[in-house]
């Protein structure tokens, strides 16, 4: 079987991605998506080409009435094709008269996902009807919407926890839902408490018994959510219910992006359009912007640290094959491997981090030594590499070539924050600094010392170097390392600066907050500056 999208390319059938990030997944505290973050997020996963995008309850809220009517005017689907969420008629009453079955479909929608009860006491306590009654407004409700021309699925809302209580009415719901028209029946792991092998068995059991096309939806209270939704198609599911990045109601929901890559690399499986799957991790970071929250760095398979190599062991590995330490090859879902430098580097570390950043370092095993060695006796002073490339890119090259990177030299800085009585503050930086054999005095405010200091930096060098106006600290972090005596401690900071094209992070250490973010500050300019193509001063 095959089904057309709006602009006629034909999808197979035989297996569904459906995700539902827009109604789920937007349960999550801390998300509140506005139409118009929702129209660009459809688009996101239609790139990405998952089937079936849910988008939300037309009818329940005027945003979701909004979206649904936008997206028919504004995007041309090339993958997916848009589902309108809903529920069953009420009780007592027809799906014809039913105001909020007739939202669905006023929404256009050429694809109804309808929430059913499955669990006997949810029926009884929450809707406050009969059992028979409930498989009523099933049939009802499904025959109705096909009979308007209408594809449905019909999500069995706590099922899991449902057949453990009443296996054959559980199993009632599934077979009258299949009965009546729906192309698939979701079985809902709606409280996230159930573990693969249970969810294996069931699924079985549920499919050989009713003959229904069965589908899966996972939430992960237990941290199994994929596992489970993996589990469900080892046991014939063929339509598997995710939200990117994983997002959801509490813990969330199974994650969209390792699922497909197990289905398409573990499985076999084609669900995407070709070359989609190498735009994974690009789509994962484009919609975890869009919902303001930063992405996860150790996310499976999109994170920045899903193929990031730290211990030495495993860099002599890597050097001989990749293969040896990772699962897949990172390009293939649009990911890239990372060496990470620390105090745990071996030469193969450096050699690999060295090539990554296009510096040949030649075989050059006495000065590979020596920045295996510089690099461990910086960390232990508090300096961390693994997050400060740029920082380790100046060291690396200062080593290789035998000299510092200058572009200026710092004869003094100074920074003052005034406590005024009235309550308000005032921050004062002054920098000496020469640059191309010229003595430069420059005074700055600024919202805190560092940012003064940043400023000031600026006034002094931006005449000399133009290239500086487009620097722009970007993130700032900072942490208290062990102490020492009393309120003596080191701190260190990490700096994030772009110049619009693209970001690099920067380390200092110090015995305060002002003087590791002046080292970061400096290390940050000078890369800055050795990116643009800017020749040392001296």
């Amino acid at each position: 079987m095959t089904t057309e999208n709006a602009e006629g390319s034909r999808l197979d059938d035989s297996f569904h991605v459906f995700d539902t990030t827009l109604r789920d997944g937007a349960q999550r505290e801390g998300i509140n998506l506005t139409v118009a973050d929702k129209l660009t997020i459809a688009r996101h996963l239609d790139d990405f080409g998952v089937g079936f995008i849910e988008g939300g309850w037309p009818g329940a809220n005027p945003r979701d009435t909004e979206f649904f009517a936008r997206a028919r005017q504004e995007i041309a689907f090339k993958n997916a094709q848009l589902v309108a969420f809903g529920a069953t008629r009420r009780a007592g009453g027809s799906a014809a008269d039913d105001p909020q079955v007739k939202a669905l479909l006023d929404s256009g929608a050429p694809v109804i996902t309808l929430v059913a009860k499955s669990h006997d006491r949810h029926v009884e306590l929450a809707l406050r009807t009969t059992l028979d009654e409930n498989l009523e407004m099933v049939r009802d409700t499904v025959s109705h919407l096909r009979a308007q021309g209408r594809r449905v699925f019909v999500d069995c809302e706590h099922f899991f926890d449902g057949y453990k209580a009443n296996p054959g009415y559980a199993k009632d719901v599934v077979r009258t839902a299949h009965e009546a028209g729906a192309d698939v029946v979701i079985l809902c792991d709606t409280n996230g408490g159930m573990l693969p092998a249970q969810v294996q068995a069931v699924v079985a059991t549920v499919r050989a018994d009713t003959g229904a096309r069965l589908g899966i939806h996972a939430q992960d209270d237990t941290g199994c959510a994929v596992a489970n939704t993996l589990a469900a198609v080892d046991a014939g599911a063929t339509h598997v219910q995710c939200t990117a990045n994983g997002y959801g109601e509490r813990v969330g929901n199974a994650n969209l992006f390792p699922v497909v890559a197990a289905l398409e690399l573990k499985y076999g499986k084609r669900v995407l359009p070709d070359g989609a799957l190498a735009e994974m991790t690009r789509i994962s970071h484009a919609i975890a912007e869009v919902v303001n929250l930063t992405p996860s760095t150790h996310q499976p398979y999109v994170g920045v640290s899903a193929f990031a190599h730290k211990a030495g062991l495993h860099a002599s590995a890597i050097k001989v094959d990749p293969d040896l330490y990772q699962h897949i090859d990172p390009e293939l879902v649009g990911n890239t491997m990372r060496m990470l430098v620390s105090d745990m580097a071996g030469r193969a570390s450096i050699e690999l981090k060295g090539k990554e950043l296009g510096i040949d370092l030649g075989g050059d095993r006495a000065l590979v030594a020596r920045v295996v060695e510089r690099v461990k006796e910086r960390e232990l002073k508090g300096y961390t590499y693994e997050a400060a490339d740029a920082s380790f890119e100046l060291l690396l090259r200062e080593e290789a070539e035998g000299r510092a990177r200058r572009y200026f030299r710092t004869e003094s800085w100074r920074a003052i924050v005034e406590d005024r009585p009235d309550g308000t503050h005032a921050n004062e930086a002054t920098v000496k600094l020469w640059a191309k054999g010229e003595r430069i005095v420059a005074t700055a405010e600024g919202n805190g010392p560092v940012n003064a200091l940043d400023r000031a930096i600026r006034i002094g060098l931006e005449r000399i170097y133009p290239q500086l106006a487009k620097f722009e600290l970007i993130d700032y972090k900072v942490r208290i390392l062990e102490g020492r005596h009393g309120t003596e401690s080191t701190t260190r900071v990490l700096v994030t600066t772009s110049d619009g094209n693209g970001e690099w992070s920067t380390v200092g250490v110090g015995e305060n907050v002002i003087a590791a973010s002046w080292q970061a500050l400096e290390d940050a300019f000078t890369y800055g500056l050795l990116r643009a193509g800017v020749d040392p001063a001296e």
